[in-house]
């Protein structure tokens, strides 16, 4: 049986680019819609379901991060790329902290991209299959289910992201002990480079608030190494 191919949302303004890295990626037995700008975009996502979005930055009618909260509100999981000429510090942060998964500057080696995006819907499809032998743990006050992606205290639950979910699983299965910011990385995001700590970084803050009704729990930086989750015994 043929295996289903994986559907990507191209956003990109500029015509001719748009259609030589959909002809790409087609070639590499994606299924790509190339939308013109963010509201064309943003309808196409909610007409039906993609495995990827790459995203351009500067678009006319919606710009790609406006577009990007629109998605993530339809959907907190699909990974995101922004393809951008915009390389500035400020908005490449601005990227991540949207949740993207990679922010690539133009221009760009169009195979890089490829293996980039080839790498995150596999990691993705890894971390749906994975079977941890435990799910359950008790973090202070706080119960967290990991199949669900649900922390819970006093009756008031909340739903977390799968990077949160995986980082705060990550975090219950070191509890008291260190975890190293390397194996976090390349687990959750693939490598540890420097934006992907920032990336990190975020996510780690977040955590923290979803964590503050205990004061008991807390998540340490262990500087240069790691984080680790501070639970009373």
């Amino acid at each position: 049986m043929e295996k289903e191919k994986n559907k990507v949302l191209l956003v990109e303004d500029d015509t001719n680019f748009g259609q030589v890295l959909k002809n790409y990626l087609e070639l590499n037995d994606f299924v790509v819609e190339l939308c013109r700008d963010g509201i064309l975009g943003l309808a196409a996502y909610r007409k039906e379901r993609f495995d990827i979005c790459l995203l351009d930055v500067m678009m006319p009618n919606m710009d790609g991060f406006a577009l990007a909260e629109e998605i993530r509100n339809v959907d907190p999981e699909v990974p995101l790329f922004f393809l951008s000429a915009k390389s500035l510090k400020e908005d490449i942060l601005t990227g991540y902290k949207l949740g993207a998964d990679d922010y690539i500057t133009k221009p760009f080696d169009s195979e890089v991209l490829l293996h980039k995006i080839k790498a995150v819907l596999k990691r993705n499809q890894e971390l749906q299959e994975k079977q941890h032998g435990q799910f359950e743990f008790i973090i202070g006050n706080y119960h967290f289910n990991s199949k669900l992606r649900i922390l819970t205290i006093n009756d008031n639950s909340v739903t977390l992201s799968p990077k949160e979910n995986e980082l705060l699983l990550m975090l219950a299965e070191y509890k008291n002990d260190l975890l190293l910011r390397e194996n976090a990385l390349k687990r959750i995001w693939g490598s540890d480079t420097y934006f992907n700590g920032r990336s990190m970084d975020v996510y780690i803050a977040k955590l923290r608030k979803y964590l503050k009704e205990d004061s008991s729990v807390e998540i340490v930086n262990i500087h240069g190494n790691g984080f680790r989750l501070v639970v009373p015994q």
